[in-house]
């Protein structure tokens, strides 16, 4: 079995072709080609979680461990181990962390490109951890995004995040609160272990909003009154209706949720749009096939 690190991983998995993976299994995870039973939760000390994904189809299938730490250098630990579906023989460990951000990231993209109004921004981004940086990268990469702002509650880490954005040719500043950027911004991407939400409503009637770092029915990043009033688009129906708190405690009508599948090829809907990923194991399944198909080229 190959072990990769970080930076080998994120080397196998660009974010235009996981763009295109992570929705290609979403039809045949519909027709029943892709297996992924209901991922388990449990609670640790200190707030914490662990999660545990699992999912297959004929020809590999993924095994994925989460831990979350609030409060800790390293919020997330995680790991992906690939094997082969018909021997059950290990091929690869992936550096689950990394993955992660990158799959949500390429989420986010994929679901930008078909519904956001103004896919160029301006970015907000609220939080600014390795999530926070993936979706910069995706967003000004592959949309041609050219302008960010970012608010955090760690300084050190939204100058960090401010340089990155600079050596992608972005015009960037730190703002203290997110409501202060709010009406200009047109990509919005909240990822935060927040429970309360980040925000009041001034989102712009043109923003895509993408919420993804809340993920128990008790954690909202954004404002009940933006949800109750935007076009909701999420990763997959089921696991938002058991996770996805921004929906649940805004009371959504789940008639009107639409599944991101069935998005991509309707008509582009009036915002605002808000973009709810609570994460599915089916798309760590599409990551590990585009690492393997890299490394199979290189061979």
């Amino acid at each position: 079995m190959r072990i990769l690190d970080a930076e080998r991983t994120a080397a196998l998995l660009p974010y235009h072709e996981l763009a295109e993976a992570v929705v290609s299994v979403l039809k045949a995870y519909e027709e029943g080609r892709i297996f992924a039973p209901p991922r388990t939760q449990h609670r640790l000390p200190g707030g914490g979680a662990l999660l545990f994904m699992v999912a297959w189809a004929d020809d590999i299938g993924i095994v994925k461990r989460v831990g979350v730490h609030p409060g800790q250098a390293e919020t997330v630990q995680a790991e992906l181990t690939v094997f082969d579906a018909e021997s059950g023989a290990p091929r690869l460990l992936l550096e689950g962390k990394t993955l992660t951000a990158r799959r949500t990231a390429a989420l986010t993209l994929a679901a930008a490109k078909q519904l956001a109004p103004a896919p160029e921004g301006p970015l907000l981004l609220v939080g600014a951890g390795r999530q926070a940086r993936a979706h910069l990268e995706a967003l000004a990469g592959e949309l041609g995004t050219r302008k960010v702002w970012i608010a955090s509650r760690g300084r050190e880490r939204a100058e960090k995040l401010l340089a990155r954005a600079r050596e992608l040719g972005l015009e960037g500043a730190i703002v203290d609160r997110p409501e202060r950027v709010l009406p200009e911004a047109r990509l919005i991407v909240t990822a935060t272990t927040s429970e309360v939400p980040l925000f009041e409503d001034r989102v712009a009637p043109d923003a895509f909003v993408a919420a993804i770092g809340a993920f128990t029915p008790e954690a909202a990043e954004l404002p009940p009154e933006l949800v109750r009033r935007a076009y909701v688009v999420v990763d997959t129906l089921e696991g938002a209706r058991e996770e996805a708190g921004d929906l649940i405690q805004a009371g959504i009508d789940w008639e009107s949720v639409v599944p991101l599948e069935n998005a991509l090829t309707g008509q582009v809907p009036k915002g605002p749009i808000v973009f709810k990923s609570v994460g599915h194991a089916i798309f760590d399944l599409a990551a590990a096939r585009v690492a393997l198909q890299h490394l199979d080229a290189e061979a």
